[in-house]
């Protein structure tokens, strides 16, 4: 599928969780979109944005299973987490509970929150190799009468690993814990049905496996929470009986193009029929994981069922970004470096444009570089 994506043909480009990448005709979208806007901007931002919003949103609901009046538009997953993070009403001494495997960005909007409100975030240990049901267990154990917020990535940026947010989501349900599910990785790599998981809050980026353009993501809200959320902005949408997507909807003058885009990322995932490019993806994940462990001699992190389209291998090496910038400088693989707990990573995706020739590239430059 590498014809469809306007990546650069000398790059083995094995990082789309990074930021993703957009297929040609999803971005000629785009475009026009852009163009529209330019061609008269007052008719497009002030006489048919609200209604562009609702139909694109209209089918992003579809795709998620959730209801439209639940979802808003946000430019990336950060500003969802932070558009709820900044709105929960925490006290001094109440507790967010996550785990040492989150995003850094949120991690410290976490901490700005915890430093204005006094409450504490809690990054429960999840060690490796990661046990699924074993994790359920141990985060479960760390709840405490001053958790408020349960806080979990669905898919985690530094170790590649999908989290059974399912169970915990339940669980912390039942127990009248509000919950935060960052979906950064998930739309577009895992199927996702937002009514039936039940987080009270849900968002995602769709830059990414989704191939939307950059700057779309979305965040999901159950209504009874509507009316706690605070805008980061406030603008024309603020107001008494302002609904939860008006006041989040408009924000300023900015461009809507990759909001309105995303409709085009769906139907072209679905005209070429998403669901056997992921397994062909997830296969070659797993093949290329065994390929690399039994290069270095170091275990997997965590069982097949626990990946999806990326995958964290652990690599020895004395300075794990040197080792980034030689398979960039040397071998134009482009791949993000891990240091996480003390230990050293390579992140390694795979989209519908990558084959098994860029796998082979990967191993012969860690071959030479490593051993």
């Amino acid at each position: 599928m590498r014809e469809y994506f306007l990546l650069d043909p000398d790059v083995i480009f094995l990082n789309h969780g990074s930021f993703g990448a957009c297929p040609v005709p999803v971005f000629e979208a785009y475009q026009r979109w852009q163009h529209e806007l330019e061609r008269q901007p007052v008719e497009f931002l002030g006489r048919r944005a609200d209604s562009l919003l609702d139909s694109a949103r209209a089918e992003l609901a579809l795709y998620l299973n959730a209801p439209v009046d639940e979802l808003i538009f946000v430019p990336n997953a950060t500003v969802g987490v932070n558009t709820v993070a900044r709105s929960l009403k925490l006290q001094p001494g109440d507790e967010i509970l996550t785990t040492d495997h989150e995003y850094g960005a949120c991690d410290k909007t976490w901490e700005f929150v915890c430093k204005k409100t006094g409450a504490q975030y809690i990054k429960h240990p999840v060690p490796l190799p990661f046990d699924p049901a074993a994790m359920i267990e141990s985060v479960w154990a760390a709840v405490t009468p001053r958790t408020k917020v349960l806080y979990l990535s669905h898919i985690t940026s530094p170790t590649a690993l999908i989290f059974p947010v399912e169970e915990l989501v339940r669980r912390a349900k039942a127990a009248g814990i509000f919950t935060l599910i960052d979906g950064a990785h998930a739309p577009g790599q895992l199927p996702l049905d937002l009514t039936a998981l039940g987080a009270d809050a849900y968002t995602g980026n769709l830059h990414k496996w989704l191939c939307a353009p950059k700057g779309a993501g979305f965040l999901h809200v159950r209504r009874e929470h509507h009316a706690m959320i605070e805008p980061l902005v406030i603008s024309w949408g603020y107001g008494d009986g302002a609904s939860f997507v008006t006041q989040n909807q408009w924000q300023g003058t900015r461009d809507l193009a990759a909001f309105l885009s995303v409709p085009d990322a769906i139907a072209f995932q679905a005209a070429h029929d998403w669901d056997s490019v992921r397994r062909r993806c997830h296969d070659l994940a797993l093949e290329t994981r065994a390929r690399i462990c039994d290069l270095t001699r170091l275990a997997p992190i965590a069982p097949d069922d626990s990946i999806g389209q990326l995958f964290t291998a652990r690599v020895q090496t004395g300075d794990v970004f040197a080792l980034k910038t030689r398979l960039y400088d040397d071998y134009k693989i482009e791949l993000p470096a891990i240091l996480w707990n003390a230990q050293t990573f390579i992140r390694v995706s795979f989209q519908g444009y990558n084959t098994r020739t860029d796998a082979d590239a990967l191993l012969k430059a860690l071959k030479e570089l490593l051993l």
